[in-house]
């Protein structure tokens, strides 16, 4: 379970999110101020701090370095989003604006706690892997071919494309690049293009000027202009408007962005890398991304393998999130029994690198003992799956595994399941109300929909 701090003044709203966070599984402790943050805990021991921008004494922003690492999300007000780009070039991991929706918060704290699969080194040590400054963890073949192109690509200033499923470490790539790069000394801005509502996007990358549309009561730069002098990361790029990709062309093309109601250009010096699970190639040629833009980003490709193809790689991966969570929690060593091990070999990780490491992280809250068992880690297997692993287990010890699994339905897949419940309900329920049934966002409702290709029902 995941540690969060809250860091808000307001009485009101610090206890409302500490019940949003509380009621989705998360292990909440909240302070008011920085002072009262630093006297009553060690930042250290939580995943994430929510904090306020302002406060009573020290700004939240200072949070960013007493915490030692800790990703910092900061809250900020509608008329103060200049401060919060501020605020994300001092290092905070991203910013959200009050009045937030419950959606927006949980799927922003989702993401940010999903990122952080390693901690960073520090600057200028190299790790044994090759992977440069962040730790991304893992020797097979395909992640040492992975290491060389990220070496090779950081030491220019090309345009990159980052393609792999969800959970595969797209954003850790990125990173890698850029600490590599000689604008690792600049700041590295990252945006999640699936997480801004479309009417926002263009503002929010390209700034705006005063009086250009309802609610701009001030002048503001945008995350392009924050991350001059370094790199801009756009994550789920295949998400972005038309509007707003025919703007990032310009930006591609000529070095330039106009804010939205500006008539003077900005020259801006940014290194761009975009990561997306989406075939780019296909939604181009349906019309749903932008041909010429496409091929501006297909200038370096690196593809990042799923964890079902790198086999060799799990247990590596799955000892250090034991290590990590180990000694998170404070607990005992703890190991893996031999089923465990098999188990987490032969298992096909459809949520990758960000699923194994919420297994471990389950197993090890529930376990009693020193030893991680196969029942602890949560996972469904498919039968075909579960009797390989079955019969490995009874060649090699002359008897049936001393374990048992839960097999899941086969009338009946996840995706079938959702599939029916969304068809047949949606003309009686709102989006919201069908996530909330389904126990999911409305973003990944709506990451479903797209998957699975089930249109939303007309309007009106």
């Amino acid at each position: 379970m995941s540690r969060i701090l809250i860091v808000e003044d307001e009485s009101i709203i610090r206890a409302a999110l500490k019940r949003l966070l509380e009621k989705n599984d998360y292990d909440v402790s909240d302070a008011e101020s920085v002072t009262d943050a630093t006297a009553r805990f060690r930042l250290d021991t939580f995943d994430l701090i929510i904090s306020d921008l302002r406060l009573p004494g020290a700004p939240g922003t200072d949070l960013i370095e007493l915490a030692a690492g800790v990703p910092v999300l900061i809250m900020t007000s509608y008329a103060s989003l200049r401060s919060a780009v501020d605020a994300m070039k001092l290092g905070a991991v991203d910013y959200i604006a009050k009045p937030f929706d419950h959606d927006e918060m949980l799927s922003t704290v989702a993401g940010t706690l999903a990122q952080q699969l390693t901690a960073p080194t520090p600057p200028g040590e190299a790790l044994a892997d090759g992977s440069g400054g962040t730790h991304i963890i893992g020797s097979c073949q395909a992640m040492q071919e992975l290491y060389r192109r990220i070496a090779k690509v950081a030491r220019t200033d090309a345009t990159v494309l980052i393609l792999g499923e969800s959970g595969t470490g797209k954003e850790l790539a990125a990173r890698s690049i850029h600490e590599q790069s000689t604008r690792a000394d600049k700041p590295m801005i990252c945006v999640n293009c699936a997480a801004i509502p479309e009417t926002l996007i263009e503002s929010e990358l390209f700034g705006h000027e005063k009086g250009a549309f309802t609610g701009a009561t001030s002048s503001r730069s945008g995350l392009i202009e924050a991350a001059d002098g370094g790199t801009l990361f756009l994550d789920e790029i295949g998400e972005l408007p038309l509007e707003a990709q025919a703007r990032l062309l310009r930006f591609l093309q000529e070095g330039e962005i106009r804010r939205v109601g500006a008539v003077q250009p900005l020259n801006v010096d940014v290194r761009l890398i975009a990561a997306t699970h989406r075939d780019l190639k296909n939604r181009a040629r349906s019309g749903q991304f932008r041909e010429d833009l496409y091929y501006r980003l297909y200038v370096m490709e690196l593809r990042m393998p799923p964890l079902r193809e790198r086999e060799d790689d799990i247990l590596e991966l799955a000892q250090a999130f034991l290590d990590k969570q180990c000694q998170k929690l404070g607990c005992e060593t703890l190991s893996f029994s031999a089923e465990a091990r098999r188990l987490l070999r032969g298992y096909h990780w459809p949520g990758n690198v960000r699923e194994l490491e919420n297994a471990i992280e389950r197993a090890v809250i529930l376990t009693d003992g020193i030893s991680i068992t196969p029942e602890l880690l949560g996972l469904e297997m498919d039968p075909h799956s579960l009797s390989e692993l079955e019969s490995q287990y009874r060649e090699s010890h002359g008897q049936p595994a001393p374990y048992e699994l839960e097999r899941p339905r086969t009338d009946l897949s996840l995706d079938d399941y959702f599939q029916r419940f969304v068809l047949e309900n949606q003309d009686q329920m709102s989006e919201t109300e069908l996530a909330k049934t389904l126990g999911i966002s409305r973003k990944n409702l709506w990451e479903r929909r797209q998957k699975l290709g089930i249109p939303r029902k007309p309007k009106g």
